[in-house]
């Protein structure tokens, strides 16, 4: 089978990367490797990395993009996992992404997120998240829909081959948001994408943050204008970082 290298941006997640790490201690199968790429952390993220025994990887500078394609350089595995730090995945995640990447026609994928914190299950959010995946594509690039394009994002645990990623020259770094959509753009000329039917638990802190209300305004908003073409760097100010 072929080795899976999950791979997570940090960013100041002490709050909710142990407990990220002690579930991938415990995969069964076990990941090929776990890489974290610090992005310049100001709190315990890369304690807390290195005292899980984790290989930590510091990039010059901040930005998903940016190290994700550092730690897809320099992961090892034939295939790549990327992980955000406060989502929780399967026990058995590796055996899905290897199954699901065995069919040759299939060039990556993700799973279904379900957002959730200490004090709700966003079951609504979790619902347009796995609508999103279909209707996005659906009406903004119905002729890739119909070669198997689906829109996935970073809280979905996107995985590909590293072959069509490099392929595809990776993460745009240019992109502050809607770096995982540009890729499915991307890879998809390639073969299909696949969300898997599986779920991955994802941290409701943006939406408590900012209230149910503000925001799938923000979600709708960026999804439709990013759609119509509107510049992600432009879209940005929109999505403030929430830690």
């Amino acid at each position: 089978m072929d080795r899976v290298s999950i791979i997570i941006p940090t960013l100041n997640e002490a709050t909710c990367l142990e407990r990220t790490l002690r579930q991938l201690s415990i995969l069964n199968p076990p990941a090929w490797e776990v890489l974290v790429v610090d992005g310049g952390s100001q709190d315990e993220t890369v304690a807390i990395a290195l005292s899980a025994a984790t290989r930590v990887i510091f990039s010059s500078m901040p930005g998903r993009s940016v190290q994700m394609n550092l730690g897809a350089e320099t992961a090892t595995g034939e295939i790549l996992c990327f992980l955000h730090a406060d989502t929780l995945v399967p026990d058995d995640i590796v055996a899905v992404i290897q199954n699901t990447l065995s069919d040759p026609k299939i060039v990556g994928g993700g799973f279904i997120s379900l957002m959730a914190g200490s004090q709700h299950t966003r079951w609504g959010f979790s619902l347009h998240n796995y609508l999103k995946t279909y209707y996005a594509p659906l009406l903004f690039r119905p002729h890739l829909f119909v070669k198997g394009l689906r829109l996935l994002f970073g809280d979905q645990v996107i995985f590909c081959r590293r072959t069509d990623f490099w392929e595809c020259a990776g993460f745009d770094v240019a992109l502050p948001i809607m770096e995982e959509a540009d890729l499915c753009l991307k890879l998809v000329r390639r073969g299909k994408i696949k969300l898997v039917n599986r779920v991955v638990e994802s941290s409701d802190r943006r939406v408590a943050h900012w209230g149910e209300f503000k925001s799938i305004c923000i979600y709708l908003a960026i999804g439709f204008l990013w759609g119509f073409g509107v510049d992600p760097k432009y879209l940005k100010q929109f999505y403030e970082d929430i830690r």
